[in-house]
């Protein structure tokens, strides 16, 4: 298992997979809209001289099975940024095989290295499946808000 962080020549796979994240959503009822991304917003955004957010791929046997896509924020209190994790995901075929822990591990490594305080994101609360994997990985749920559970890593 390789991560690696996304390229220019990456636009079609991230949005693949932004697609399948949107599915998997759907699925759960955790999501009802219209995706409104595209390969060139994609483009524009995350492949700017400052980005707006990054994309790790999780790859096996040289074939992109997951991918997690984060940001930076900042905090004027604490004075030290965090990451918020916007998407994880990871091919339905080929979970519980260590593609998320990986991904996962490395957002980690990528807070440590960046001073960050903590490593943040939120779940579907009918996504036991996902809330059990983050539960093992140490992660704790901070407040909930209906299905919406905020989560936080710290290490």
């Amino acid at each position: 298992m390789q991560i690696r962080p996304a390229t220019l020549d990456d636009v079609s796979l991230i949005f693949s997979f932004i697609q399948k994240k949107s599915e998997f959503d759907r699925n759960i009822g955790a999501f009802s809209g219209v995706l409104r991304v595209s390969e060139d917003k994609i483009r524009q955004t995350l492949f700017r001289t400052n980005p707006f957010a990054y994309v790790l791929f999780a790859q096996f046997l040289e074939c992109e099975i997951g991918f997690a896509l984060y940001g930076f924020r900042y905090s004027s209190f604490v004075g030290q940024p965090s990451i918020w994790l916007d998407d994880l995901y990871v091919d339905q075929d080929v979970r519980n095989q260590g593609a998320g822990t990986a991904l996962m591990a490395r957002l980690a490594q990528i807070a440590k290295e960046n001073n960050c305080t903590h490593l943040a994101w939120n779940a579907d609360a009918r996504n036991t499946r996902g809330l059990s994997f983050y539960h093992r990985l140490g992660a704790e749920i901070t407040e909930q808000q209906g299905n919406r559970c905020f989560l936080k890593l710290v290490k």
